[in-house]
């Protein structure tokens, strides 16, 4: 028999996050269908009507299962540096087709709200984000003042990388990341900073 040998569990999920995400950087969200990513993954489309309502819930199951997680040091013992490394994973997942998906979705939000509102709910089946997990981290560990790790201080780290990325067109280096947790996170939850 010819052909392309049958791929499995993993490998075929794998496959099909990649199909998903290719075609979508193609031909744009509004043009996804469960045809075109068939037919980039090279496998029958009922394959994925299985699993799959639609191209949607497809493209976000690739997006949950890229979507990164922080894990702080788990004797909370180096505070600055488990936000420093919040902001580099930021930075890596960014890189990720699954950050350009997100912007996609989050770019048509006012015409599809139905689609935004999944989209938060794999964040939020995700936990906490970035600087956030590793400051509730602390928190709950009673090294932080839980009542001043609020949305707002939640999103600094994430709000200034971006910012940064959009005033030169590049990502932060190491140090800017150094910067942002040591004049802007640090003092906003009332550590002085080394």
């Amino acid at each position: 028999m010819g052909g392309r040998p049958r791929r499995r569990g993993a490998e075929l999920l794998a496959a099909l996050h990649d199909a998903v995400l290719a075609e979508l950087d193609e031909v744009g969200l509004g043009r996804l269908t469960m045809e075109g990513v068939a037919r980039r993954a090279g496998t029958p489309k009922t394959t994925l009507y299985r699993r799959w309502a639609g191209p949607e819930e497809l493209l976000l199951d690739a997006i949950a299962a890229a979507y990164p997680v922080e894990a702080p040091s788990p004797a909370a013992d180096d505070l600055r540096g488990d936000l420093v490394a919040a902001l580099q994973l930021l930075i890596e997942w960014s890189r990720h087709p699954t950050a350009r998906a997100v912007q996609a979705i989050m770019t048509e939000r006012h015409r599809r709200p139905e689609l935004a509102e999944a989209l938060q709910r794999v964040f939020d089946a995700a936990g906490r984000r970035f600087t956030a997990t590793v400051l509730h981290h602390y928190a709950g560990l009673g090294q932080l003042d839980p009542a001043l790790v609020t949305p707002v201080v939640e999103d600094i780290g994430e709000a200034l990388v971006l910012k940064h990325a959009i005033d030169s067109g590049e990502e932060p280096t190491r140090q800017r990341l150094a910067e942002i947790v040591d004049q802007a996170i640090l003092p906003a939850v009332g550590v002085r900073p080394v």
